[in-house]
């Protein structure tokens, strides 16, 4: 299973010749990433704000095989006022080849509850925003990821070196509560069994 990162909150989850797009965003939309101009047997959004709603820039591609993805969704919100400030969120948990679960929590703005943790604990990858403002700061998503434990980490939609929301937090604000974090050269993860409670920050990749 490959992991890429297109920049904010954007990934490809791909199994051999099949793949699944995230949150892509619409062009310009984003300071600092290039346009996005992907194919995807599926694309999946967290609503419908232009970062993260880009689907006109994923070509989507019919497969003969059939998916390894079983796609499950959680409801919740892009704030902490139940959805007043800037509406609902959908987190989407990603079943690849029916074993690794990915969850991808969107523009999470408010804490889970216990039944919502549940359907992710233990999950082998979790994206998460860590920015705050928007959503989730680095604070609160590390209280999430010590409540979910995931194998790996992912953090997103975050302030990187003039690339996002000037408004966001660095990443830096997040991985200072770990003692284990792989700072990649790319933007492309092999997922393996032996990552274990690793964060995992990409280095932005302007190949699409």
């Amino acid at each position: 299973m490959l992991i890429k990162w297109y920049g904010h909150s954007c990934f490809k989850i791909q199994q051999e010749s099949q793949s699944v797009v995230i949150d892509p965003y619409v062009d310009g939309s984003v300071a600092g990433y290039d346009d996005l101009r992907l194919q995807a047997n599926i694309v999946l959004c967290s609503h419908m704000h232009k970062d993260h709603c880009g689907v006109e820039n994923v070509e989507l591609v019919e497969s003969k095989y059939d998916s390894p993805f079983k796609i499950d969704t959680i409801n919740s919100y892009h704030d902490n006022k139940k959805g007043k400030l800037r509406g609902d969120n959908l987190i989407h948990i990603i079943t690849v080849c029916d074993y690794y679960k990915v969850v991808h929590l969107g523009d999470l703005g408010c804490m889970l509850d216990d039944s919502q943790i549940e359907m992710i604990k233990n999950c082998h990858v979790l994206m998460i925003p860590t920015g705050g403002y928007y959503t989730i700061d680095s604070e609160q998503a590390y209280q999430l990821v010590e409540k979910i434990k995931p194998s790996v980490i992912i953090p997103m939609h975050y302030y990187d070196n003039g690339r996002g929301y000037d408004v966001l937090q660095p990443v830096e604000k997040f991985t200072s509560h770990f003692e284990k974090v792989l700072y990649l050269t790319t933007n492309v993860l092999e997922f393996s069994d032996e990552l274990d409670n690793e964060v995992v920050v990409f280095d932005y990749n302007k190949n699409n």
